[in-house]
């Protein structure tokens, strides 16, 4: 008995030590807090979605949801051949050339008007607090934070680890000069040594302007938050890019409803849609949407143009790696919809381009 308690003590003391990393972040306070909770979106300590969105569909339990996790019963969840990607060096880039180039998952650089975006960037070979329980994918973990060139906006859809990575976010503290983040994720962003001047914090349908052409607008996400134990504590949220020549966007992770439609109406139509495909699982459908919901979400968009991401680069759901893609585009073509965009990791998209063409990359990898 005595060996069992100073092994929970022990193990105690342990959790509380690794806990103060400085990968968790900070949490709200003083004036941001404040501003959190005067946003209609909050309610008794935490962000709402807009509908009622429980963590797991119906008849399903945590027992159940952790035991598949646990003991997945899914093949092919990891490719055993590496992932096809072109190596582009971004600074050599035109950079009178609108373009964006995908790094994997939600991470991709833009070129816009002359203006450098960069999106969710995760560029380590991990997204988890726990090394080397998220590794990325042989080929997917092509690009690091040290090629990038000068970020003139970085902008996060929402704090989790897959979205926002510490030690990325640590070596590009020199060449960011502003970011925009949903409301409460200043707080990490601040505790990481970024100045509050470059950081401006949204609340769904704030916008921002940058130029005279080009404004920012945050727009709802069905999706959660959080990078310890307690959820929603900062907001999760999608964006509308509004430029002089283009219109995209921006979708973090989210479950499907009405809200792409809202979007799609009052802002569409969209050139470009980048919309997550990945990482789903009925079991919690209210917060990823299944791939089908994925065509009819560019729909209510009014997208020209969508791009499926938040795949091919790690695995955390039970579905084989290329399924998100495989059944996408099968959709897609169901409703004779040509819409899909789906380039490499690191292959150059033309934003003024609409008919480039892509390979399907990954139906050559096993």
């Amino acid at each position: 008995m005595t060996a069992i308690l100073l092994f929970l003590g022990l193990s105690i003391v342990a959790l509380f030590v690794f806990l103060q990393h400085p990968l968790f972040g900070s949490k709200p306070e003083g004036e941001r807090l404040i501003r959190m909770q005067q946003s209609k979106n909050y309610k008794n300590g935490q962000f709402h979605n807009l509908s009622n969105t429980p963590a797991l569909a119906e008849g399903v339990t945590y027992f159940s949801a952790l035991k598949e996790m646990l003991f997945p019963k899914t093949l092919y969840t990891k490719p055993t051949d590496s992932i096809p990607f072109v190596k582009t060096n971004l600074s050599t880039l035109d950079k009178n050339t609108d373009y964006l180039v995908w790094f994997g998952h939600s991470s991709y650089f833009m070129m816009i008007d002359q203006t450098s975006y960069l999106i969710d960037p995760v560029l380590t070979k991990n997204a988890s607090p726990l090394y080397g329980t998220n590794v990325a994918f042989k080929g997917a973990d092509t690009y690091h934070y040290d090629v990038l060139p000068a970020i003139d906006v970085l902008l996060l859809t929402h704090d989790h680890y897959d979205h926002l990575d510490y030690t990325t976010f640590k070596n590009l503290k020199h060449k960011v000069s502003r970011i925009i983040c949903p409301l409460g994720v200043g707080a990490h962003l601040e505790y990481w040594g970024y100045p509050k001047e470059r950081i401006t914090e949204l609340d769904w349908y704030e916008n921002v302007s940058l130029t005279a052409e080009t404004k920012i607008t945050a727009t709802p996400a069905r999706h959660f938050s959080g990078r310890g134990f307690k959820r929603n504590n900062t907001l999760w949220a999608s964006y509308v890019l509004e430029t002089a020549a283009l219109k995209l966007y921006i979708g973090g992770d989210s479950g499907y409803d009405s809200h792409f439609k809202t979007i799609g109406n009052q802002f569409g139509p969209f050139d470009l849609a980048f919309l997550e495909n990945g990482q789903y699982d009925y079991k919690w459908k209210y917060i990823h949407m299944l791939p089908d919901e994925v065509v009819k979400a560019s729909n209510d968009l009014q997208a020209k143009r969508f791009f499926p991401v938040h795949n091919a680069k790690f695995k955390l759901a039970n579905h084989a790696w290329k399924e998100p893609l495989e059944k996408v585009n099968a959709y897609s073509l169901q409703q004779n919809n040509s819409k899909m965009i789906h380039p490499k990791i690191g292959e150059v998209v033309y934003l003024n381009q609409p008919e480039q063409t892509f390979e399907k990359w990954w139906e050559k990898v096993n």
